[in-house]
């Protein structure tokens, strides 16, 4: 049996390599919804569109991102606990709630965030190659699909898990206005930002090589 890795902070190693995973899948313009919740949480809402097979191990076990890259451009959501045991593959969501100009998998990650708040969807947009991640019924943060560094991403992951804005500032993003969206510039990926229901408008400079 593989046996995952340890981590002191479980949860935002699922959330970074859920993002990393996203973002591979986003430069080969690969669409995918990742759902993170308890299993007591989801339970019911939940359809399969596929036959189960079980996995040892979960997504921190070296090798599964690997599996799951493969498993999320299947039809429908992966669902994933907070500590990265794979709970299904392939699964019709349940509530949904219309994002007015967007599709199905929009639908599920704002229906099911807003259904109930500890749930956090994100989506990957093979139209567009953006990753969004839901909270509440709300997109919190849109990133593409340019690499950026472990470090700051590691901090944006502890960000979402954990909604400690200091760490957005420990990462060197600081708070400003930029016109009318919160648009950031990490490492040359673009990100925006909408935590907790409260915007923060930030620029940074292209980190120097």
């Amino acid at each position: 049996m593989i046996k995952a890795e340890k981590n002191p902070d479980k949860k935002s190693e699922v959330m970074r390599n859920i993002l990393n995973i996203s973002k591979r899948l986003a430069k080969d313009n690969q669409g995918a919804l990742f759902v993170i919740t308890d299993r007591k949480q989801i339970e019911g809402n939940y359809r399969l569109h596929y036959p189960q097979i079980q996995f040892a191990g979960n997504l921190l076990s070296k090798g599964m991102d690997a599996v799951v890259e493969k498993l999320a451009t299947l039809d429908g959501a992966m669902i994933f606990t907070p500590d990265g045991e794979m709970v299904a593959y392939g699964a019709r969501i349940l509530k949904s709630e219309t994002l007015l100009g967007f599709g199905t998998k929009h639908a599920a990650a704002r229906g099911i965030t807003l259904y109930d708040e500890t749930i956090t969807a994100i989506l990957v947009s093979e139209e567009t190659g953006w990753i969004k991640i839901f909270q509440k019924g709300e997109i919190v943060l849109e990133t593409d699909a340019v690499d950026i560094e472990p470090s700051t991403l590691d901090k944006v992951s502890r960000f979402l898990t954990n909604q400690d804005t200091a760490l957005l500032a420990s990462a060197g993003i600081a708070a400003a206005a930029v016109g009318a969206g919160p648009v950031l510039i990490v490492g040359g990926a673009y990100m925006m930002i909408k935590p907790a229901g409260q915007m923060i408008s930030s620029a940074l400079k292209k980190e120097k090589k």
